[in-house]
């Protein structure tokens, strides 16, 4: 059983000090995923790889975690925390009284890497939620591997899985989004 797992059985047998012993165990990785995901994003992001990581520790729990089945329910939860602050982030940027569709350029930080502009991720965004009602697994593959930056072998032991069925359910689910994003896109009801 890993580091992780017996923390996560601490925390849930009752332990107070060990919910101030996952951070440090899993921050370096979430660390690495949050700045996989930030070199997606659009230039002049205002939220760091970092501060992410931070502020999906918050909506988690903070030091008040909640009790964790394993290892792949918590970075399966973390994933979801990461979508859910970035999507809010590009709708904020979106609002008419945040600057509507004005772009803030900081000149220090831009970027040659092709971002995913906002309307293509709240595109993303709306289809993965109906996506998750159709097929859990193929909606956490896509939380793990597109939004947390795992490869589909690392998403795959997260979620108990063979490496075969992980490449059939992204096959299916980058499929299944790309049908849904284009009905969205030519204002076809889905």
């Amino acid at each position: 059983m890993s580091d992780v797992n017996h923390i996560l059985q601490a925390m849930e047998n009752g332990d107070a000090q060990a919910a101030n012993d996952l951070l440090p165990l899993v921050y370096q990785e979430l660390r690495r995923l949050a700045a996989h995901k930030m070199a997606n994003e659009a230039s002049g992001h205002t939220l760091q790889p970092t501060a992410l990581v931070h502020e999906a520790w918050l909506h988690l729990g903070g030091d008040k975690q909640p009790s964790w089945q394993n290892r792949a329910h918590f970075f399966g939860a973390a994933a979801e925390a990461m979508r859910r602050i970035l999507v809010d982030r590009a709708r904020e940027k979106k609002a008419l009284k945040r600057g509507g569709d004005l772009k803030r350029v900081d000149l220090d930080s831009i970027e040659l890497a092709s971002p995913m502009p906002d309307d293509d991720l709240l595109a993303l965004d709306e289809a993965l939620d109906r996506l998750a009602t159709v097929d859990t697994r193929a909606a956490e593959m896509v939380k793990l591997c597109f939004f947390v930056g795992l490869t589909q072998e690392e998403a795959a032991r997260e979620l108990g899985v063979s490496l075969s069925t992980a490449e059939r359910v992204w096959g299916f689910a980058r499929s299944w989004l790309l049908r849904e994003i284009r009905k969205g896109t030519t204002g076809t009801s889905p």
